[in-house]
């Protein structure tokens, strides 16, 4: 046995050693007849439970046999019944110890070990004693049975009562008992309760024991298990359930006229039973109501808390925010949200949110309520940050508001959007003057340098053979770069101001046109005539001018991007994308784009390696595209080197539309340069 598991050893020994000889002085009738409370089983059930993890455990359940043994011949019980006992009682805890590691984990075994403290644990204990005590019953029964040829069945069975009251009131109050209450009141109610026990039990067992009323003082341990902390309850049930069995032992109380002892042994141990089982029942319970009323309490407090924190700091943002259900009614909203959009501060909501607050496009156009990206939200669109302009009795002079706008599912299945409102109003007049101004200056601009540029063709043309002609060209060259400059700075403010006149455009036609224009280019500038390869092209409805604009500079980008000495490729194709969207897909085989620039490139004035023009040309794409309502982006070409630009516009509607559709399905397959797409 280990040194360091000594001293608990020896105290498990001392204790059970007391417990032994504590059972024996509750003998009813004869002198080797059964002790009526044998609370060593609970100490020996314990004592191996506290062992299971080690391997000195069969060390243990030895000396806890031979003590067993030697406890009883010395009390005067013969040498063969007192080792079957031994034996017995060896099988019983190891049988509990087994079984309780797992039922019953965690349960008094080790420094950390709990008590017993809930219904579940108290089933489970009552399971693990039954299984316990009938091997331990079973082996010592026929153990005296074949030793002394005098063992019935009605001993048996009070070994086995015996054995699991013993662990119920016993193994309940392990590690309990430091658990005393604290509070003057119960105490009080304490004192009380148990002078009335005192009282009644000696009335029914002494005063008045003929009359069979022992079960009216279940009402007493009923009242303790329902008031009174649980250590109390245990306390008050060993007690008086002791005293049960000493009067019944002295010949006095209601069951000490039932039948010979063994009879009134079995008895005096099932009102013990049922005691210690009613009395810790209703104790367990009502611990467990305590403990989750105190959960629930502190999940209360902790949930106030945070609704509290969570309020102050909605209320106290800049941005407005505000939470819709399924209907569009306002289920929450800030007071920054009642500013922005010039209706009441208040978090509260409950009134929709419709276009009766005066919702606008920026370009002045009313917005409809299926148009409201909430709405969309709601009807399971992936929705982009979207600009509105509102206008009503509190913003007579306009605000324009950014909604954010994403979905939430509640546990319940209900769809709720939340939506995030900021100002811009300032931002968007800011750029708006300064791109107006910028247009103005650019148109401005162009009838000064077209003067320049006819003034610097006489002068070429007068200079010609000599020197200085050479600076004349130099002239030029710059002046082109300076109406190439002022050109897509008109071209951004058109895309950006023009209105838009959308119509069914067959994508085939215009690709093919622009393509054509291209081979021309390359082939009066002597260099290698770009291949294309078009794919299924699906029409569109859009503005015809800018999107022909958008085609253009997305191929010339895709042009610029050529390696020297490669032949340039050009694959285009289109695939249908949610919302009603058409996704076009231009591929070229170019140096393609670093992927910490494949968002920079749509930015103003943003010119990448080698190329040309004025910086506008990508950004012009985006504003079309956004003006459309789509989205644009630039990733690596997936089919080999190169770039992949994807971009969506709204799919054609009309009956011109699908004969288009209907044609390109009944079409043989075109050839193809590149792959086509991601189709």
């Amino acid at each position: 046995m280990s040194l360091r598991m000594l001293p608990s050893t020896v105290r498990f020994a001392a204790l059970y050693l007391v417990a032994i000889l504590a059972g024996q002085l509750t003998i009813l009738g004869k002198p080797d007849a059964l002790p009526v409370i044998w609370p060593a089983t609970a100490v020996a059930a314990v004592w191996l439970v506290n062992r299971n993890d080690s391997r000195w455990r069969w060390a243990d359940a030895a000396v806890l046999g031979l003590l067993t043994a030697l406890a009883l011949a010395a009390t005067g019980t013969a040498i063969g019944p007192a080792l079957v006992h031994g034996g017995a009682a060896v099988l019983e805890a190891l049988v509990f110890a087994v079984a309780a590691s797992h039922w019953l984990p965690g349960v008094w075994g080790g420094p950390g070990g709990r008590p017993l403290r809930t219904l579940t644990d108290l089933l489970r204990v009552l399971l693990v004693a039954v299984a316990g005590a009938v091997c331990g019953g079973v082996l010592g029964g026929l153990g005296e049975r074949l030793i002394t040829h005098d063992q019935s069945v009605t001993a048996i069975a009070i070994w086995v009562v015996r054995d699991v009251v013993s662990v119920l009131l016993f193994g309940a109050a392990a590690r309990r008992l430091r658990d005393l209450p604290r509070g003057q009141e119960t105490w009080m109610e304490a004192v009380i309760v148990y002078f009335l026990s005192a009282a009644a039990y000696f009335y029914v067992f002494s005063l008045n024991e003929r009359l069979p009323i022992g079960f009216a003082l279940l009402a007493l341990t009923v009242w303790v298990g329902l008031r009174l902390p649980t250590v109390l309850a245990i306390v008050h049930t060993m007690a008086f359930g002791t005293a049960a069995a000493v009067f019944t032992l002295h010949g006095s109380g209601p069951y000490a006229m039932t039948g010979e002892p063994g009879t009134r042994a079995l008895v005096v141990q099932l009102y013990i039973g049922v005691l210690a089982l009613v009395g810790l029942a209703l104790a367990f319970s009502r611990d467990e109501r305590t403990a989750l009323i105190e959960r629930l309490q502190s999940s209360e407090h902790e949930a106030t808390e945070k609704a509290e924190l969570m309020t102050t700091i909605i209320n106290s943002m800049t941005e407005g925010l505000a939470i819709l259900d399924q209907a569009g009614r306002l289920v929450l909203r800030n007071p920054a949200a009642g500013r922005l959009l010039g209706s009441t501060n208040t978090v509260a909501g409950g009134a929709a949110l419709g276009s009766d607050y005066g919702f606008f496009h920026p370009d002045g156009t009313p917005l409809a309520d299926a148009e409201l990206p909430y709405q969309r939200a709601l009807a399971g669109e992936d929705v982009q940050p979207m600009d509105v302009l509102i206008r009503n009795a509190a913003v007579p002079e306009g605000r324009i508001v950014r909604f954010n706008v994403s979905r939430l599912a509640s546990p319940s299945g209900l769809q709720h959007v939340v939506v995030v409102f900021h100002d811009v109003t300032a931002d968007r007049r800011h750029r708006d003057e300064l791109m107006s101004f910028a247009g103005v200056v650019a148109h401005d601009l162009l009838n000064p340098l077209t003067t320049i540029e006819g003034w610097a063709e006489v002068l070429e043309t007068e200079l010609a053979g000599y020197k200085p002609a050479e600076r004349v060209s130099r002239i030029q060259r710059a002046a082109a770069r300076m109406r190439t400059f002022l050109n897509g700075l008109l071209a951004y403010t058109a895309a950006r101001d023009g209105k838009l006149m959308p119509t069914t455009i067959n994508l085939q036609l215009l690709l093919t046109d622009i393509a054509n224009s291209r081979y021309d280019q390359a082939e009066s500038a002597g260099i290698h005539p770009p291949q294309f390869a078009l794919g299924q092209l699906d029409a569109v409805e859009a503005d015809p001018v800018l999107t022909r604009q958008l085609l253009e500079n997305v191929i010339d980008y895709a042009l610029e991007q050529t390696m020297p000495g490669v032949p340039p490729l050009i694959s285009v194709a289109a695939q249908p994308a949610p919302n009603g969207m058409l996704r076009i897909d231009i591929l070229d085989n170019g140096r393609g784009i670093p992927p910490g620039l494949r968002q920079a490139i749509f930015t103003n004035f943003h010119r990448g390696e080698g190329g040309s023009g004025s910086g506008l040309e990508l950004a012009v794409c985006k504003r079309i595209v956004e003006r459309h309502g789509g989205t644009i982006e630039a990733t690596a070409n997936p089919y080999g080197s190169g770039t992949r630009m994807s971009f969506t516009l709204p799919a054609g509607r009309s009956a011109y539309a699908r004969t288009l559709e209907s044609q390109w399905q009944h079409r043989p397959a075109p050839a193809v340069g590149l792959n086509p797409g991601s189709r």
